[in-house]
């Protein structure tokens, strides 16, 4: 039993030491977000309306009651029963346009959604660059705590003075500040992130970067890139949709149908018949077909505008990533060489440099650190938006 009770409790141990990957986090996110259920039920309600377009018009009835004014009892009465509807053809064109209506409309929503997880996944890489920060201020912080015990206590020995303690204090002071400043920016981030899991709290605790390496064949990686954007796919389907606009409006030319059914009594007998009818849509129609090529020709040079755009925001994107990476591994490879701060400390307590001189080294190193880190977060989300099309 108590053997078991050991499994049970390394088994829980394990599973709350498991790094939550930010995949993870971003599935979360689009279970739970509000703002993008909303959006799918939107994108629904759209595309049922579409769909509603192509019905056929409400049937008509009427009834006429006719009376002659010297004989009341003389009357006649008419019954008719009608239904409308457009030529055949409409409808089938009618029929493509809104399965291209509805194509638009998912684009778009997959847009809403890649554009809510980007922002998600921006607010994981503050969060780990936050994070990451906090470890450094926190050796930082001990550090200097522990030399301002040991001054504290050389100074009322009086092997030091007091210029050196209120550089360290100072120096402390100046942690502490950065230090608090750097938990309400963490705290703020994880708020956020909370909000868009609509108000859920996500386990976090070990979230780490997701590795993603530079395309080797550029120009294959950037037109796939292009081809999978949502907008453009959006676009390139609105494009598609007011192609289709322009067949069902030159459609709308062929004459309207009516089929009904009529009964009169005008011989005092009963008559049962027929009613047919037909409609030219001379003017309704008139104006419509250029008003939609001009909307097409607005649509595909914004499309073009589009693809132009995509192709140069990746450009762009890439060679950022390109030169991030360089300075990255150009850091590393000082921070390597100067990694070794126990020999400074060394030099520090035989007396070799002054605390100012050891401040001075120190805060130089801390501050590579820390913008190796800078570097780091805008290297990750540099590639978060090149990769964004495969959120």
């Amino acid at each position: 039993m108590k053997q078991l009770l050991i499994l049970i409790t390394l088994l829980f141990l394990c599973a709350e030491s498991r790094t939550q990957s930010i995949a993870e986090v971003l599935q979360s996110i689009e279970r739970n977000n509000k703002e993008l259920q909303a959006y799918v039920q939107i994108t629904r309600s759209k595309k049922l309306e579409a769909r509603a377009e192509n019905n056929l018009p409400a049937p008509t009835l009427s009834y006429a009651h006719l009376w002659n004014n010297k004989d009341k009892n003389n009357t006649i009465g008419e019954l008719v029963i009608a239904q409308s509807f457009d030529f055949p053809a409409t409808y089938f064109s009618r029929h493509k346009l809104n399965r291209l209506k509805r194509s638009v409309y998912d684009t778009e929503a997959e847009s809403m959604r890649r554009d809510l997880l980007l922002q998600a996944k921006e607010l994981c890489l503050d969060i780990i660059l936050l994070r990451r920060q906090q470890e450094l201020l926190d050796i930082r912080r001990n550090n200097a705590q522990e030399l301002s015990g040991i001054y504290q206590k050389k100074l009322q020995a009086g092997d030091a003075n007091i210029l050196e303690r209120n550089k360290i204090n100072l120096e402390l002071l100046n942690i502490q500040t950065e230090s608090t400043l750097n938990e309400t920016a963490l705290h703020t981030k994880l708020q956020e992130l909370k909000a868009m899991n609509g108000d859920i709290p996500i386990q976090i605790s070990a979230l780490e970067y997701s590795r993603a390496d530079l395309p080797g064949n550029y120009e294959e990686f950037r037109r796939e890139i292009v081809e999978k954007d949502p907008l453009l796919r959006s676009l390139n389907n609105e494009s598609e949709r007011m192609r289709q606009q322009v067949r069902v409006n030159q459609a709308g030319w062929f004459p309207r149908l009516e089929l009904g059914y009529r009964r009169n009594t005008e011989s005092g007998e009963p008559f049962n018949g027929v009613v047919v009818g037909f409609s030219f849509p001379l003017f309704e129609n008139r104006g419509k077909v250029r008003s939609v090529k001009a909307e097409r020709l607005s649509v595909d040079l914004q499309r073009e505008h589009t693809r132009i755009r995509i192709r140069s925001e990746i450009d762009q994107l890439y060679q950022e990533a390109i030169q991030l990476h360089q300075i990255m591994r150009e850091y590393e490879e000082t921070l390597e060489a100067q990694s070794d701060l126990t020999l400074l400390r060394k030099a520090l307590d035989g007396g070799q440099i002054s605390m100012i001189e050891y401040f001075i080294e120190v805060g130089g190193i801390y501050q590579s650190r820390e913008t190796y880190l800078q570097l780091e977060n805008q290297y990750q989300k540099t590639l978060a938006k090149i990769f964004s099309s495969e959120l």
